[in-house]
């Protein structure tokens, strides 16, 4: 999709960084998260923050890849047509196919509303059931579960919102 702005993958990669700086504060869900996961500030200030937050934000960045496809409805296009000969030359009879419906739909269901909604339906349908499968064999809580389950859903559908409108 020639229009699309790829850099914007790397934009909504530094979505969860950020929503978790506020997520997992002390003010919002922080203490809480910190007594369901058993954690101590003695354990939190053991670790490797930057090794933390530079794979967080490259584990980020697959997100924001695997949500493009999911939010973005047009992108559906060039999977189904990939191996259909002269898809990459503009004048091909499948290259004008494309050039010709990407000027008429290319910007159908193009908004933050719909790429929040699709990236809150993957959130609740794909995040939380995966969560909750690790956390109820780890025996953690509901508590824990929904803190950290309600966490991607927001950062499913922040991501979701801004990759559908602007990319």
């Amino acid at each position: 999709m020639e229009s699309m702005n790829f850099y914007l993958y790397f934009v909504t990669a530094l979505v969860p960084l950020i929503l978790g700086f506020v997520w997992y504060n002390p003010k919002t869900f922080g203490n809480a998260w910190m007594k369901e996961a058993e954690m101590t500030d003695e354990k939190m200030k053991g670790g490797n923050m930057l090794l933390t937050f530079g794979l967080t934000y490259v584990l980020g960045l697959l997100v924001s890849v695997a949500l493009g496809f999911t939010v973005i409805h047009q992108m559906h296009l060039y999977s189904v047509l990939a191996e259909e000969p002269g898809i990459n030359d503009p004048s091909s009879e499948i290259g004008m196919y494309v050039a010709d419906f990407m000027a008429k739909y290319g910007n159908n269901f193009r908004t933050f509303k719909h790429g929040a909604l699709h990236g809150t339906l993957t959130g609740l349908f794909l995040a939380l059931p995966v969560l909750a499968v690790n956390a109820l064999f780890e025996r953690k809580s509901w508590r824990y579960i929904l803190i950290n389950a309600g966490y991607w859903v927001v950062c499913f559908a922040l991501m979701g919102g801004i990759l559908c409108a602007w990319m």
